[in-house]
């Protein structure tokens, strides 16, 4: 009997010590802290996203035009979304460390794991910097011709990502309508023309148009 209950109590302290080091092993993050983030941001620019002083740096990040396009960065960085920002700069991280950020230096960042890996982050993973999501959420309207709305703009831009070269209008007209279809067919959406939720979302996490 006394074995027995040795026995058992012995086997639920194993589960629980696997169950901790499954659960630890789970949330274990290699790149850096929200926390690191954040103090890179207000050291950078004050923890704005939409800063732009006039001196070539731009956003919460202050990256440059070539460092932003060196990312795959679209437009302007601080016109970008704040989770499009704490995208390219996860991206950036993953290429060269914190070497890219004076203010990393000063704040005595280190690099770990995932530094200069040069593998690519998703939308999902870069959600964690800011408590964003990872993507821009859709803003809750159909667009269709003839529409005009600043959601449009991001919209667009993001779509330059797969080829096209919009500049970011707002508007809903023919180059519009055509990668909409475009991108709903690719992508298995009924090609209404009418950018919805699903449409919205493709232009983030669906396959590239033909």
């Amino acid at each position: 009997m006394c074995t027995v209950r040795n026995l058992a109590k012995a086997l639920v302290l194993v589960a629980l010590t696997v169950a901790l080091g499954a659960a630890g092993a789970g949330t274990a993050v290699a790149d850096p802290s929200t926390t690191d983030w954040q103090r890179l941001r207000m050291c950078e620019s004050t923890d704005r996203y939409d800063t732009n002083t006039g001196n070539g740096y731009y956003g919460a990040y202050q990256f440059d035009l070539p460092t932003w396009r060196s990312v795959g960065g679209i437009g302007l960085p601080h016109e970008a979304s704040k989770a499009e920002q704490d995208f390219r700069a996860l991206y950036l991280y993953r290429m060269r460390g914190w070497q890219p950020w004076e203010c990393a230096d000063k704040l005595g960042l280190r690099d770990d794991r995932d530094a200069r890996t040069k593998r690519l982050p998703t939308y999902a993973e870069a959600a964690y910097i800011s408590g964003s999501l990872g993507f821009p959420p859709w803003p809750g309207k159909v667009f269709d011709y003839g529409d005009c709305h600043p959601a449009l703009r991001t919209w667009q831009l993001r779509m330059n990502a797969f080829g096209y070269k919009f500049q970011g209008t707002g508007c809903y007209y023919a180059e519009t309508k055509a990668a909409v279809l475009a991108l709903q067919r690719a992508n298995g959406i009924k090609d209404s023309g009418l950018l919805g939720p699903k449409t919205w979302d493709a232009a983030w996490n669906g396959k590239r148009p033909r």
